[in-house]
């Protein structure tokens, strides 16, 4: 009780420097809560905010993708610019791409039919695809897929097509160099395999910028594309947009050859959501199918995902070191002001350990009460950011708060810990005595 009355006190005594050990704890651990919070949770976050900038898997026919490894071109455009594909997915296996293990994690598809046609003897690229078409799964759920949500950085005059029509959108170098506009009509012509030669009218309900190659092409709905080209039901690429976690050495062993796997490391590779276990699942849902991550936006999501952390660690730990420091010295002063007392402890007979004790737990109750205050706004600092920078919230683990107590306990004992030390130096008759 005697030990518990002398903590009580302390809080009465050197108030204004117990009141900044306090704040400087606060601080501390304020800045660890919110940048371990959201280094934790950073991951996600990045995954959604970059995912909306396209697909980050491609499905494509086995025979293309034999074709695109050994020219390294893209999915789709083997074969060159000018010739249609010679290869085909089955369109109506699309939706099974929502069947997967990580189903909910794909959150966009649309598949795609690349041929070419003439306007007036003009060569035009056409994509038959999806634009915002609802699908009814196989569970009884169902979900809107489509260029319209893969392609939020175009900026389209206009509106988007609907499925199954007539209607198209048309790229801003194409429609400048055929000399169209919203509200036009252009007719298609196109010489198929057989000999036949088929006509489409396409009334165009939007001009697209998309700041790319793609500005050379026209989007019409699947089914147009198919009939136009007679190769019903068939389509040569497939875009998915999933969120997905960043690969690591195990993701891309796997990607390499997932046989070359052990039966642990398959299993968790297998049920953690990387582009390439995703993939992988694709294939096995699609016959004849090849899925690939687009490595430039797999690899901007580690690269961008490891320097954010890295920043985020970094300032914790200077944090954490600042807070040492200050600790140190408000403890070095406290204790130089208080060295009356502690001469009159070890002179009726207290030890150096037990004086140390004493201080140590002075300084633990008050970082305490630093910490708790600290880590309740650490967690509204980290929902802060997460609403300014990704426009929603911070999941807050429980791991966090726990880490973050840990390396706040061990920095004030080593802190505490040099300040200590000077209290075995105190001799009692010559501090009693003014010496």
């Amino acid at each position: 009780m005697f030990f518990l009355r002398m903590i009580a006190r302390s809080f009465t005594r050197q108030l204004r420097r117990r009141l900044l050990i306090a704040l400087t704890v606060c601080l501390s651990a304020t800045v660890s809560v919110a940048m371990l919070g959201v280094v934790f949770d950073v991951g996600d976050k990045l995954n959604a905010e970059l995912s909306t900038y396209g697909s980050n898997i491609t499905v494509q026919p086995k025979a293309d993708a034999v074709v695109s490894d050994l020219y390294n071109t893209e999915a789709g455009a083997a074969a060159g610019d000018q010739s249609d594909p010679t290869a085909f997915l089955k369109e109506s296996d699309a939706p099974k791409t929502k069947t997967i293990f990580w189903a909910f994690n794909i959150t966009n598809f649309a598949p795609q039919l690349n041929v070419h046609a003439t306007v007036d003897g003009v060569d035009v690229p056409i994509v038959g695809t999806w634009f915002n078409k609802t699908l009814k799964l196989a569970s009884g759920e169902s979900t809107v897929v489509g260029v319209d949500g893969m392609r939020s950085w175009w900026k389209l005059d206009g509106a988007w097509p609907k499925d199954d029509t007539d209607q198209g959108v048309i790229g801003t170098t194409l429609a400048q160099k055929l000399g169209v506009t919203t509200g036009d009509t252009i007719t298609l012509t196109k010489k198929t395999a057989d000999g036949k030669t088929n006509e489409q009218k396409i009334r165009l309900t939007g001009v697209y910028d998309s700041g790319d190659d793609d500005n050379g092409s026209l989007y019409i709905a699947s089914s147009t594309a198919q009939v136009l080209a007679n190769l019903p039901d068939s389509v040569d690429k497939i875009e998915v947009k999933a969120l997905t976690t960043p690969e690591n050495d195990l993701a891309r062993k796997a990607s390499q050859n997932p046989a070359a796997l052990s039966q642990d490391e398959w299993e968790t590779w297998y049920c953690t959501a990387y582009p390439s276990s995703i993939a992988y699942q694709i294939e096995e849902v699609i016959p004849g199918a090849v899925a690939k991550q687009v490595r430039q936006v797999a690899a901007l999501q580690g690269n961008v995902l490891q320097k954010t952390q890295a920043v985020m660690i970094l300032m914790t730990a200077l944090s954490l070191v600042a807070a040492a420091v200050a600790v140190a010295n408000l403890m070095a002063a406290s204790i130089s002001e208080r060295s009356s007392e502690l001469a009159l402890l070890k002179a009726i007979g207290a030890t150096d350990g037990a004086v140390s004790r004493l201080m140590l737990a002075e300084t633990a109750a008050i970082s305490l009460v630093g910490a708790l205050v600290g880590a309740l706004l650490g967690s509204g600092v980290a929902q802060l950011i997460g609403q300014v920078v990704f426009s929603s919230g911070i999941t807050m683990r429980p791991m966090v708060f726990v880490l973050v107590f840990v390396l706040l306990a061990l920095t004030v004992l080593v802190a505490a810990s040099s300040s200590i030390r000077s209290i075995l130096s105190v001799k009692p008759a010559e501090v009693l005595h003014g010496r």
